[in-house]
Formats: C-alpha cells, structure tokens, sequence
C-alpha cells in the first residue's frame, strides 16, 4: 500500500511542477502581493491626524504646520467636499490657504480639538469656521464594502470554477454540438448567477442592516440597479478568466490575482484617500471600486440618479466588453 501511495504522490508533484503557470501562481502571486503591499503601505508609522488643505500645491508645501510631525496633508480641489469630509469627520481640520489663512473644524470631534490648537500654535492668526457632525459609525462605512465584496467572490469564483467544471467534465462539449452559441451560453450564466446573488445580497442587507440597526439615506430602488450593473460586471469579469483555460490552478491563479488587489485597493476595509495619486488611479480601474463608491454615496449620503451615474455608465461598459471578449475568447473543449 504504501509503495502505490509514494507512486501517486510522486506523480502528482510531477504533475504540479511540470504545470508552469500554476506553478508561477503559487510562487509569485504571494510574493507579489507583499512586496506590492509594503511598498504602497510600508515606510513611517501613519499620522495621527489628517488636515485637508485647500489650496495650491506651493502654498501647501510652504506652510509650516503641515510639516508637524503625525500631521498629514491631503489636498482637496472642492469646498464641498472638503466641507462634507469635515462634517462627517473622515478629516480632522481643512484649512484653506487661498488668500486669508481660515480653518473649519469640527467641535463634535475629538481629534480636530487636538489639531486645532496645534495649528492656533503655529498660526495664531487663522481665522476658526465651527461645523458640527456626527462620524459615520465605522461598522456603517464598512457595510456597503462587505456587501460588495462578497458579490465580487460570487460572482468571480462562483462562475468561474462551474464553467470550468462544465469543461474538464465534457459538458460543454456535448452542448457545443447543439445550436447553441457561445454568446448564448455565457449570457444564460450571467442570468443565472445574476439572480443568485441579487436573492443572498438581499437577504444579506436585510439581516445585516436590522443588526447594526443601519437604514439606507438613498433610494432603495436605485441600489437594486447599482446592485444589478455592479454584478453583471463582475460576473462578466469571471467569464472571461474561464472562457479558454481548462486547468483549475491557473484559473483559479488568475482569480486570486484579480480578486486581492480588489479585496485590498477598493477601499472595502479602509480609505485610500492618504495613498499616493497613482494607486488611487489604480484603484479606481477596478469595478469593485466603482461599485463600493457609488453605494456608499447612496447608503451613508443619500446619493440621486445624477451623482452616481459616472459609476454606473462605466460599470456597464466594462460588462459589456468582458461579456464581448469571453464570448470571441469561449473554448469549448479541452485541448
């Protein structure tokens, strides 16, 4: 018995080293995503407090308390919403430098008390503009996050791996020799999958929301749709890492790769306001990012049709083209 064992276990490593690309997968994909991570989150322990800064970059970098220790400067280009960040306490102070040296802080905050009377130290003559305003409640920033991206999971792996099952078991082969067109196949799985998760999202959002006794300041209805276009995208997206491979490693290589930069970039956890500008042009690449913005504009600001169409429009561009390219890419059989 043991002899038998030895000489499947010997076959199968043959088998996973001789298969580069997973090989490839397994080796880089971590060390990629750690290097990737410290690099973009790495260096100095993170500020303590965050001061959004209205004005131009040179007027930025002169001033002196911006280069206080634990003090971060992120430049905001418009008053409203710099005047939003301050009120819902995602920044600390915003200080204008335009002219006249004026801040707003919020008297509701802890930390703008704080770096209030830092800055009165290094600027006595700023002039003090007081708002009020509750902090949105983390556990309700981060709800619209986890909402999306378990519909990032479902949509990429719960399609993803069923059409490569369908392929190494000859399904799809045998459905290859019916009318059936590629275009055909892969719309009836969006439907398919698009139902599915649109029942457990809902039920999610209910469950959840009574929990944390959450309610929506937007319109439910325009949720549903950004529910239904932010799912498609993603659906479409894993149609095409499945179109043509027939190895589970490598889709599912190729899955992993796409979801953790999402996971980690899309802002499900945690802003990527302070990142530098080129990871949030990254970011903002993902349909993920698109999908998580645009509810939490609804969710937490009670966003209209208008502020969350950009989203929305490039959502279903990006459906449309995945869906394209999976079906001019689909493979029905394994080589």
């Amino acid at each position: 018995m043991m002899k038998r064992l030895l000489a499947v276990w010997h076959a199968r490593n043959l088998e996973f080293l001789r298969d580069r690309p997973t090989l490839l997968f397994t080796l880089l994909l971590p060390l990629g995503v750690v290097i990737s991570m410290g690099f973009i989150y790495g260096g100095p322990p993170r500020p303590l407090f965050t001061v959004g800064v209205l004005g131009t970059d040179v007027a930025r970098h002169a001033n002196p308390f911006l280069h206080e220790r634990y003090v971060q400067s992120v430049p905001i280009h418009d008053a409203a919403a710099g005047l939003y960040k301050i009120t819902h306490q995602s920044i600390d102070l915003l200080l204008d430098l335009d002219g006249t040296a004026r801040y707003w802080v919020n008297t509701d905050s802890p930390k703008g008390y704080i770096v209030e009377k830092l800055l009165i130290a290094a600027d006595p003559g700023a002039r003090r503009q007081p708002v009020t305003g509750q902090a949105v409640r983390y556990v309700e920033w981060l709800f619209p996050g986890i909402l999306a991206m378990n519909m990032m999971f479902s949509c990429l792996f719960g399609v993803g791996y069923v059409v490569l099952r369908y392929r190494k078991s000859g399904f799809l082969k045998r459905l290859h020799a019916t009318p059936l067109s590629a275009f055909e196949f892969l719309s009836a799985q969006v439907l398919s999958r698009l139902s599915l998760i649109l029942f457990v999202t809902a039920l999610l959002y209910v469950l959840i929301a009574a929990i944390i006794h959450f309610h929506s300041a937007g319109s439910i209805g325009l949720l549903l749709l950004l529910a239904v276009i932010g799912s498609l995208s993603m659906i479409a997206l894993g149609l095409t890492v499945a179109a043509r491979f027939g190895s589970e490693e490598v889709v599912g290589g190729l899955l992993n790769l796409l979801t953790w930069p999402m996971m980690l970039l899309s802002g499900v956890w945690f802003s990527i306001d302070s990142s530098p500008r080129w990871v949030q042009w990254v970011a903002d690449i993902f349909p993920l990012t698109q999908l998580i913005d645009a509810a939490r504009a609804v969710m937490l600001d009670g966003a209209g049709l208008q502020r969350i169409t950009p989203n929305l429009i490039y959502l279903a561009v990006t459906t449309l083209v995945f869906l394209a390219f999976g079906a001019w890419s689909f493979r029905w059989r394994v080589d």
